[in-house]
């Protein structure tokens, strides 16, 4: 899935006892998503955010707020730097979570709160609802059919969110389930691979077998050192995307460091002190000119 398709703003409220306790969750990472929606229609993920920031006299809290405009984590869940913690999104005396997960939500699971109503654009809000559960199943390796369940799955005596809220969009729990099986299906456009090295011209590359390899290779005494040299003409070919035939290939390939250092060393660096030392310095220019394109197709500053 995109990754990077909304952002994430980590904003966190203050620690308190009786909504951000500051206790690490039982299983470290969630280990599971419940979905919830605010019962507050036209409240914004800002506004949540203030409310239990400033939240006295009882216990309440979730983790995520998501509007129209904002995915707002107001405790840590996990999908940052910080550790995940617990939040008081459903009540301990509620066994549902227990028998299905083996925990309770508030020690295991992530509240997650989808804003509606009033002037929220529900398309949205609904839109980054799911991208973010969809986010959450992808970096914690969760299915999203069997670890979303809703607020109202859990309390069905007492509770009706996240439902009431997809009702107000036309939408049900199967339409937002399904939905996040979608977005994690969804690729991402790929980052363009810029190659870290440069091709090497094929009239390079010709030169140097012509002049040097295929030179040595002929002059090899023993297969395994003419092995050596037939290896050495492919791969600087291959830097020049062309075969042995000078057939182009799909792409050019970088050329072993090691290779850049046989050359250099063994051929065009004797050839350029010559050429030096001869007054040449067109043919000492050549020499290092070669040599820097071949550190280059390497990866490697010239010299």
């Amino acid at each position: 899935m995109n990754l990077s398709k909304y952002n994430i703003e980590r904003r966190y409220i203050v620690k308190r006892s009786n909504t951000r306790p500051g206790l690490r969750l039982t299983t470290g990472v969630p280990a599971f998503f419940v979905a919830h929606d605010t019962g507050n229609p036209g409240a914004s993920a800002e506004a949540h955010f203030r409310y239990f920031n400033n939240l006295q006299g009882r216990s309440a809290s979730a983790h995520t707020f998501i509007d129209d405009k904002q995915i707002l984590e107001i405790i840590p869940t996990g999908t940052g730097d910080e550790p995940g913690e617990k939040a008081w999104h459903v009540l301990y005396n509620v066994k549902t979570d227990n028998e299905r997960f083996g925990y309770n939500a508030n020690d295991a699971a992530i509240g997650v709160e989808l804003c509606y109503g009033g002037g929220i654009d529900f398309e949205q809000a609904y839109r980054r609802f799911v991208w973010y559960l969809a986010f959450c199943c992808t970096k914690f390796g969760k299915n999203p059919r069997l670890f979303i369940p809703s607020h109202k799955q859990l309390d069905p005596a007492r509770k009706i969110d996240c439902d009431q809220a997809l009702k107000a969009g036309g939408k049900t729990l199967k339409d937002l389930i399904a939905d996040v099986v979608s977005e994690m299906a969804v690729s991402a456009a790929p980052t363009p691979v810029v190659p870290d090295f440069a091709t090497l011209p094929v009239a390079v590359a010709t030169e140097l077998i012509d002049k040097y390899v295929r030179p040595a290779w002929a002059a090899a005494g023993q297969q395994p050192e003419a092995d050596h040299f037939h290896r050495l003409a492919t791969n600087l070919r291959s830097a020049a995307g062309v075969d042995d035939a000078l057939h182009a290939l799909a792409a050019p390939v970088k050329l072993h460091k090691s290779n850049v250092q046989e050359v250099v060393f063994r051929w065009l660096s004797p050839a350029w002190y010559v050429a030096r030392d001869a007054g040449d310095p067109e043919r000492a220019r050549h020499y290092n000119a070669l040599a820097n394109w071949i550190r280059a197709a390497a990866g490697l500053p010239s010299a």
